[in-house]
C-alpha cells in the first residue's frame, strides 16, 4: 500500500458511519475512490430498497476521499455541498460508489459520483444514483 492509499484507508477506518453501514474501501487511485456496500436488511426503507441515506452516504464519502487524494498532505477535506439524483430504487446484492475529481482547486474540489447496483456475481450493473459534490480543502 502506498502513502496515498494508506492516508485514505486510515481516514476511512476512523469513520464510524462507514463501519455502521458495513461499507468498505474498494479502490484508491489518484482522483478516484470506490466504496463498496453489501445489501443488508438493516439498511432498507419501507419498500425493501436500500435507503437513500445509505446510498447518499457512501457516494458522499467516495467523492470526499477522491478529493482528499488531490489535497496537500497537511490538509483535510469536508463536503461543502452536493446534489444527488436518485435514478431508480436501490435494489441489488451489493453497491459500488465511485467518486471522481473533475477539478481540484486550492480551496474547492468538484467531484462527480455514481452508485452502481450489482446482482450476485454479475459484472452488469444499473446506476441507481448520481452526485455532483463540492469538497472544501481545510488548511492547517
Amino acid at each position: 500500500m502506498n502513502d496515498l492509499q494508506q492516508r485514505i484507508a486510515t481516514s476511512f477506518d476512523a469513520q464510524g458511519l462507514m463501519t455502521t453501514l458495513g461499507a468498505t474501501l474498494a479502490f484508491v487511485g489518484d482522483g478516484e475512490v470506490h466504496i463498496e456496500l453489501p445489501f443488508s436488511p438493516q439498511l432498507t426503507q419501507q419498500h425493501g430498497y436500500v435507503h437513500a441515506g445509505a446510498i447518499t452516504s457512501i457516494v458522499d464519502s467516495a467523492c470526499g476521499y477522491a478529493a482528499l487524494t488531490r489535497a496537500p498532505a497537511e490538509c483535510e477535506v469536508v463536503t461543502a455541498e452536493f446534489k444527488i439524483n436518485l435514478m431508480r430504487p436501490a435494489i441489488g446484492e451489493r453497491f459500488l460508489a465511485i467518486g471522481r475529481v473533475q477539478n481540484a482547486g486550492k480551496l474547492l474540489t468538484v467531484c462527480t459520483g455514481e452508485v452502481r447496483a450489482y446482482a450476485g456475481t454479475a459484472t452488469a450493473y444499473k446506476v441507481v444514483a448520481l452526485m455532483q459534490a463540492t469538497i472544501a480543502t481545510l488548511r492547517p
